[in-house]
């Protein structure tokens, strides 16, 4: 089932299917949510809430005067589309299915929301998983590539800096096993430009939640890519300070998509997991 809802002014879209276990879905930008399709359909037992995150897939971005501009010291004047605003977008489409809780599984920007949420609401969260998603904040070279990708996107549109995110963030064995891959990702990376900017604006701007993995009550999944250039394994792993406990895999062979890459060895991990009894 295809579905919308609104939340903050903007109409968001949403897919539901199976039964079981409530599991809701956060893609990475810039793809929609077909990104997690491949695995979905692979879970038995599950009900897999899959959204659209604002300004992706089919969910409007909204009035992008009313978001927050200046906390992004390198572009000031650039909105941010924060991992709050994100969180909060999720709270309402809970609500709007009427679910109290839920597991919760998000790669790349996907994971700084799920942080996000248990900062928000963590009475909503039974479980946490995290795909080539990192805690940590952005170091400075990765700030200035943040500032260099709202140049390009505000001189050339959103092509080249997609293209780039095409070729480097699919893993080489993925492209090599299936040189299609990067094709098929490409056409699903349909973000418009003012989203984009927004995007790495609140990317940039996220806070370090290192801190907020220390009060994690709720068990944790992490699944690292070795080929992934964004999050590496030993960031990831900070995720074992979570006192609900934190079971960690590294996929060598996978990169920064690694759940579209291996949808059956990732959906394989996360069954596992999911099966695993609360103590």
């Amino acid at each position: 089932m295809k579905g919308t809802y609104e939340s903050n002014g903007a109409r968001l879209s949403f897919r539901d299917t199976g039964a079981g276990q409530v599991v809701v879905f956060l893609h990475p930008t810039p793809l929609d949510r077909e990104y997690w399709r491949p695995l979905a359909e692979g879970l038995a037992g599950v009900r897999a809430i899959i959204p659209d995150l604002r300004g992706h897939g089919e969910s409007e971005l909204g009035a992008v005067e009313s978001l927050p501009v200046g906390d992004f010291k390198l572009v000031p004047d650039a909105p941010a589309l924060t991992m709050t605003q994100l969180a909060a977008d999720v709270v309402a489409l809970l609500d709007h299915l009427e679910i109290e809780e839920a597991v919760f599984a998000g790669c790349s920007i996907g994971g700084s929301v799920l942080l996000e949420l248990w900062r928000m609401a963590p009475e909503r969260v039974t479980g946490l998983a995290f795909v080539c998603s990192k805690p940590q904040a952005d170091a400075e070279a990765n700030l200035k590539k943040r500032a260099e990708n709202i140049v390009s996107v505000r001189t050339n549109g959103t092509g080249p800096l997609f293209d780039g995110m095409a070729r480097s963030l699919i893993g080489k064995t993925a492209q090599e096993r299936r040189p299609a891959i990067v094709t098929e990702m490409r056409a699903r990376m349909t973000v418009t430009a003012a989203a984009a900017v927004a995007v790495q604006a609140g990317l940039a701007t996220r806070p370090d939640s290192l801190p907020t993995v220390a009060t994690i009550s709720a068990p944790v999944l992490a699944i690292a890519g070795g080929e992934d250039p964004t999050a590496s394994p030993a960031e990831m792993e900070t995720y074992s300070a979570a006192p609900g406990g934190c079971e960690f895999h590294l996929l060598p062979d996978a990169g920064h998509f690694a759940a579209y890459e291996q949808p059956e060895k990732v959906a394989a991990l996360l069954a596992e997991w999911l099966r695993q009894p609360e103590d």
